[in-house]
């Protein structure tokens, strides 16, 4: 069966790159509004999250390439919006439906075309949002949730753990911190002076990042670190070693370091992103929205999500 779309516009506009770079580079363009085919659904975007991996795809061709990008690109992965067509053969989605999901470098959109089946890498995907949670939060969850979910399964944080994240203010941390907590562990998180008060919001112990780190986590943490996630490079790896944390409880989400298991939002398991979703809804996680931008203003909003200091999540609103 297939829906029709409330909007009787042929053309709708797309953030787009025509050549690869920062956000100087980016574009608003009109483009056709585009047909869902069998199997898949097209969303009318309301909200697109930012994460460091948008501006990361798209700065440089080589980079580019290696995530299957060519030009003319689009921008943006996570999405929330409403589903305006069904294509051929779907089922468990519904004209009118609320969802969220993440479509590869396409979602700063008026429309997103993705698969029902598919995943966030390929053909996009797509979940129910749940009552209780609005869109602009929703468009937060994909990437950030899913990576969380899957650095929390590598180190299995439980009651009487104390884990060090690294970069705990960060769109990542702020659900790795919840989560832990959620799991019965003491959190140490490190940031910016000026992140403690978020961190300590989040339920993290805050300690400041760089020379000096292990000293001031042995400060906190007499009796010990017993596992670390590094969710900006490589700094918190070192330290973690350094504090005595083996390997298999170490695990990095930007950098590869031999001897530790890095975590990838798509090796997340099933259902992870909908249990955290309820979560959400519940009120059991928060997830605080440091800005929230027109998409008119895409360029300000990347430049302010890419310089990695603000606490919180970048929503760009269509």
């Amino acid at each position: 069966m297939t829906g029709t779309s409330v909007s009787h516009s042929s053309t709708a506009r797309a953030v787009q790159f025509e050549s690869f770079g920062g956000p100087e580079a980016l574009r608003i363009r009109e483009v056709p509004v585009p047909e869902a085919g069998a199997g898949q659904l097209r969303v009318r975007v309301t909200a697109a999250g930012l994460n460091p991996m948008d501006w990361f795809m798209t700065s440089d061709a080589d980079t580019a390439a290696r995530f299957g990008l060519s030009l003319p690109c689009g921008f943006g992965t996570d999405y929330a919006g409403v589903v305006d067509q069904v294509g051929a053969g779907v089922t468990g989605f519904a004209v009118g439906d609320r969802v969220f999901g993440g479509a590869l470098s396409r979602a700063v959109a008026d429309y997103v075309l993705v698969d029902a089946a598919g995943t966030i890498a390929v053909g996009g995907d797509a979940h129910h949002t749940p009552d209780g949670v609005d869109d602009r939060t929703a468009a937060t969850l994909a990437i950030a949730g899913c990576t969380a979910a899957a650095a929390l399964a590598v180190i299995a944080p439980g009651a009487g753990d104390t884990v060090l994240v690294g970069g705990a203010g960060g769109g990542v941390g702020v659900f790795a911190v919840q989560l832990a907590r959620m799991a019965g562990a003491r959190v140490i998180g490190t940031g910016s002076a000026s992140s403690a008060d978020a961190l300590r919001s989040l339920g993290a112990e805050p300690v400041e990042y760089g020379g000096g780190l292990v000293d001031r986590v042995r400060a906190l943490a007499p009796h010990g670190v017993t596992a670390a996630m590094d969710l900006h490079g490589t700094d918190t790896v070192a330290a973690a070693r350094e504090l005595g944390v083996p390997d298999e409880r170490i695990t990095a989400i930007a950098a590869r370091v031999e001897g530790i298991t890095s975590a990838n939002g798509a090796n997340a398991a099933p259902g992870a992103i909908e249990e955290i979703a309820g979560q959400v809804a519940d009120g059991r996680i928060r997830v605080p929205i440091a800005a929230t931008f027109p998409v008119e203003q895409i360029r300000a909003a990347v430049e302010l999500q890419a310089g990695r200091h603000v606490h919180g999540k970048v929503v760009v609103e269509l």
